[in-house]
């Protein structure tokens, strides 16, 4: 069955907005956990536009399901990893001047590097997954590296507008899970995941893992954390059936 982690980057938006100490992310993780979610996922960004060293810290010493960190490979980032041992360490592409990440992280170009931090987050106990568009050469540069998992960037079929160009989206996440189960690797998915399209993303067979964020925070706005992690977990789960 695929769970569902909470990307809460944006309370913490909220709360940098002004500069103060609320809404706090940490009292939404909470919500998060009662609601069933599998995990909690957060970006420690470089320049901490949202999530900061804070946050971090005291979500591992607080969050009792699966703690998920996002992260560049900057080298001040990887030691921050390895000091807070998360359970699982994300590992994404950054850009400064993004509104959110832009497209997956080339392991094919940074292969030497990936391999390298896999092997140092291993040595914590962390396991480690790549964010990466469905290619068959990042797949095989994310299992060559030593990674655990991969989690497949769904933003593409999110921002798919015609039914031909969404079964396209769909048969290239498809077939970037057959490759990668094959290769040994869990396979997780995420961005641009929202209530009206999360269900046939939901339906393909051996995505065990999705984190979403953005619209389970709009949501809550309205009905509060809690319900709104409730309800995306309800699509997901009568999506496999």
């Amino acid at each position: 069955m695929a769970v569902l982690n909470v990307n809460i980057d944006h309370v913490a938006t909220i709360r940098q907005a002004r500069l103060t100490d609320e809404p706090d992310p940490v009292w939404a993780a909470v919500q998060c956990e009662l609601a069933g979610a599998n995990g909690i996922t957060v970006h420690l960004r470089q320049d901490r536009r949202h999530i900061c060293d804070r946050d971090v810290a005291v979500l591992k010493e607080t969050v009792a399901c699966k703690f998920n960190l996002e992260m560049c490979m900057a080298e001040p980032i990887v030691k921050i990893a390895e000091k807070i041992r998360p359970d699982q360490v994300t590992l994404v592409p950054e850009k400064r001047a993004e509104l959110t990440t832009e497209g997956g992280l080339d392991c094919v170009k940074n292969k030497k590097r990936l391999a390298s931090v896999v092997k140092r987050l291993h040595k914590k106990g962390i396991l480690v997954s790549t964010f990466i568009v469905p290619d068959e050469a990042q797949i095989a540069a994310s299992t060559e590296t030593g990674c655990d998992a991969v989690e497949l960037h769904t933003g593409m079929y999110a921002n798919a507008k015609t039914d031909r160009a969404i079964e396209k989206r769909l048969n290239d996440l498809r077939d970037g899970r057959d490759i990668a189960m094959a290769s040994g690797l869990i396979v997780h998915a995420g961005h641009g995941l929202t209530y009206r399209n999360i269900k046939p993303v939901a339906m393909i067979e051996g995505l065990c893992e999705f984190n979403i964020g953005h619209s389970i925070i709009s949501r809550a706005m309205f009905v509060g954390m809690r319900q709104a992690a409730e309800e995306m977990i309800g699509l997901i789960e009568i999506a496999e059936f």
